[in-house]
């Protein structure tokens, strides 16, 4: 009668040990970084975060916008011809254009804060020394120099990208263009105040300060933290978010930060490896084409209000009275923009983020590629509404909504060309996308500072024509990222 309760005994320890083998067994949780990115959420360091790295913008906007406001001043200082005041613009992204693809192969190997920073010194450094330029020679050197520390801007774009939740990237993103505005609103502002009294050697002084006060608030501003996984700096990563998720008083996911190894490295191949390759080339056209489009638009203006060339150099009087305040006489058309002239580049000038709601909610509800072809068919349309011979108050609606639309175009492919490559070579990306746009900014002088000259219908019809090809690539773009998580690897 006792020697079942033996068995009974063994049957129950034997059923208790497999559950504990089991468990034990079990891996410990883990997450990636896209999981960190998204259960952090969207908080108090993100604001920190879009204050900061968005003013990179009003920096940038500065220091471009500057040629367009001392153009006329230049142009009479050293009695410059149109090519040579184009050339100056031309140097600028030149150098633009070579740094994008240096700072974007180096963010994507030692980091994107250390190269924003190195970027922000250099830029800043070359631009107080233009304002003690002796000849046009040395102007258009310095401001090449400029042009080459600039182009590492596009950094705090892209670590603002790493560190936003998918559902906010088409909402926050498309907001950035609030400080490109800023900034050029700041720079005309300055200009119409400064260039009349004290002349453009210290516009050019002042506009340098605010490049000078961001460097030293980046210290608030930490490394990416997928940048860090990518160079298998897990630590540092893991100690980033943590304090994100302090900040935004929310909590990392359960478990240990664990992405895939990897010993990829982004290279200037990898863009047109053949997963990427349709994809870059139609990037690198629109790129290409908005940038043509943008700064032909902002120097066309400038060029169509000191020339009165928007009826015809000989016409002084549109419906509603002049155009300008003087016409110009001497042999280098030494004339100043008039008072008038600098209200006209501040309403246009507005028109930038006219459209940004309507972006927003193209961006979120149509997806990338149809806002950007829309906005760009539309801008083809108004470089052909140019043409016509108009009154001030319809030049002055005509570039308003040029502006915006351009301006749209422009956010877009920004947000699309962030989104669309992995961590390992986002910033090889960005930068081969930036490098090409300058191709189009380069050329944009040329024709609205040279061949606008000679024919204003030829030149705005082949801004027209650009525009419409651009709208062309990008509604045929091969990926959507809407909605689409930040991918690491290749």
């Amino acid at each position: 009668m006792v020697s079942p309760q033996p068995e009974k005994i063994d049957t129950i320890s034997l059923d208790d040990l497999g559950p504990v083998t089991e468990d034990t067994a079990k891996d410990p949780k883990t997450y990636t970084i896209e999981d960190a990115v998204e259960t952090i959420g969207f908080g108090r360091f993100h604001i920190l975060l879009f204050l900061i790295m968005g003013s990179t913008g009003v920096v940038e906007a500065m220091e471009i916008m500057l040629l367009a406001v001392v153009s006329p001043l230049i142009r009479c200082q050293w009695r410059l011809e149109d090519w040579q005041v184009a050339l100056v613009t031309m140097m600028v992204f030149l150098g633009y254009m070579v740094f994008s693809i240096v700072f974007g192969y180096l963010a994507d190997r030692y980091g994107r804060l250390k190269i924003l920073l190195i970027s922000f010194i250099w830029a800043a450094y070359f631009s107080l020394l233009t304002s003690f330029a002796p000849s046009y020679a040395w102007f258009v050197f310095l401001r090449c120099m400029v042009g080459c520390g600039v182009s590492g801007h596009a950094q705090g774009f892209i670590i603002k990208t790493e560190y936003l939740p998918a559902k906010y990237r088409g909402c926050m993103l498309p907001l950035s263009q609030v400080f490109w505005l800023a900034g050029s609103l700041l720079i005309i502002g300055l200009g119409s105040v400064i260039n009349p009294t004290i002349g453009w050697r210290w516009l050019i002084r002042v506009a340098s300060i605010p490049g000078i006060i961001l460097i030293l608030v980046f210290k608030f501003i930490p490394e990416s933290a997928r940048f860090n996984i990518s160079v298998g700096n897990n630590q540092a990563a893991m100690n980033t978010l943590k304090w994100i998720a302090k900040v935004n008083r929310s909590a990392l996911p359960e478990g240990v930060l664990k992405e895939p190894p990897t010993d990829q490295k982004g290279s200037l191949l990898d863009v047109l490896h053949s997963k990427y390759l349709r994809t870059t080339l139609q990037l690198w056209v629109i790129w290409l084409g908005i940038s043509f489009a943008y700064y032909g638009v902002i120097l066309a203006s400038s060029e169509l209000l000191e020339r009165n060339l928007v009826c015809g150099s000989d016409q002084s009087i549109a419906e509603d009275g002049p155009l300008y305040t003087e016409e110009a006489t001497s042999p280098c058309r030494c004339h100043m923009l008039s008072p008038a002239d600098y209200q006209t580049m501040i309403i246009s000038t507005l028109g930038e983020i006219a459209l940004n709601p309507l972006n927003i909610l193209a961006i979120n509800f149509l997806g990338r590629r149809i806002a950007m072809g829309i906005s760009l068919a539309g801008t083809g349309v108004f470089f052909l509404l140019l043409n016509i011979c108009t009154s001030r108050y319809g030049l002055i609606a005509i570039l308003f909504f040029l502006r915006a639309l351009v301006a749209a175009s422009f956010n877009t492919v920004y947000i699309y060309t962030a989104e669309v490559y992995p961590t390992v070579m986002r910033a090889i990306g960005m930068g081969t996308s930036g490098s090409v746009c300058r191709i189009g900014a380069m050329t944009a002088p040329f024709i609205a500072q040279v061949l606008m000259s000679a024919s204003v219908l030829g030149a705005l019809c082949l801004f027209a024509g650009v525009c419409i090809i651009c709208a062309i690539s990008a509604f045929s773009l091969p990926i959507e990222t809407k909605g689409r998580a930040l991918q690491q690897h290749k």
